[in-house]
């Protein structure tokens, strides 16, 4: 028969086990884009341009050119992202979608999503893309009301909480996103740079921009999360 402290331990297992949360996952296998889909809309009167998006070296790139996406085949929800990312040369822009879903959706390129921004020294703002979501201090940081929106020519940039959180070019980033439920959290280098809710959208797929700049990254690794971090 067992001993108190046997059935105490056996009962902490039990709990540790079905409150732990799973592993993460690669979304990249470090030799090809195999669960992954490309949308480049200048492909369709040119399909021999070349792919913005290739394998180099064991790491997922984006060329920057032609502009377009590369796309998760899975839609995916209450999760967190790890991206580990450097710009290669000249550092410029990119970005991460979530809870993209409807192709070409705005200035027929840009899918039907949130964008959490890359672009170098701004990293962690919000940009709506067709999707909505809210954060404190809204005037402040996404201008006056009235022009708030979410297609073409509306306010749909939503700036960061701090600028400044990227290392030096050629070194590595480390982008933490979180999306629970209707928010979306987001961390550079174990900064918190956003937060926001109420967010249109809670699922859809991931996505990586081609928007003129070459972006590595060696990291995209993705888990189930039933709460935020703090």
């Amino acid at each position: 028969m067992k001993s108190y402290y046997q059935l105490f331990f056996s009962f902490f297992l039990f709990f540790s086990y079905a409150w732990a949360e799973p592993k993460a996952q690669s979304l990249f296998n470090g030799k090809n884009l195999t669960g992954w889909t490309m949308d480049v809309p200048a492909h369709d009167k040119k399909p021999d341009l070349a792919k913005p998006f290739i394998v180099r070296d064991g790491m997922l790139v984006s060329l920057g050119k032609p502009f377009g996406h590369l796309l998760t085949e899975d839609e995916f929800e209450n999760y967190r992202l790890i991206a580990e990312y450097r710009f290669a040369g000249k550092p410029g822009n990119c970005g991460v979608l979530v809870h993209a879903s409807t192709l070409r959706n705005l200035y027929k390129m840009y899918p039907q999503s949130i964008e959490v921004q890359m672009n170098h020294t701004h990293a962690g703002d919000f940009w709506c893309i067709v999707e909505n979501i809210e954060v404190p201090n809204m005037v402040k940081r996404r201008g006056a009301k009235e022009k708030w929106g979410i297609t073409e020519g509306k306010a749909r940039r939503i700036l960061n909480l701090t600028d400044g959180s990227e290392k030096p070019v050629g070194e590595w980033n480390r982008m933490k996103i979180e999306c629970l439920g209707d928010e979306v959290k987001v961390w550079v280098n174990g900064e918190l740079v956003n937060h926001g809710h109420s967010c249109t959208a809670k699922k859809g797929k991931l996505a990586i921009q081609a928007e003129g700049s070459e972006v590595e990254f060696r990291r995209l690794d993705l888990s189930a999360i039933v709460k935020l971090s703090k």
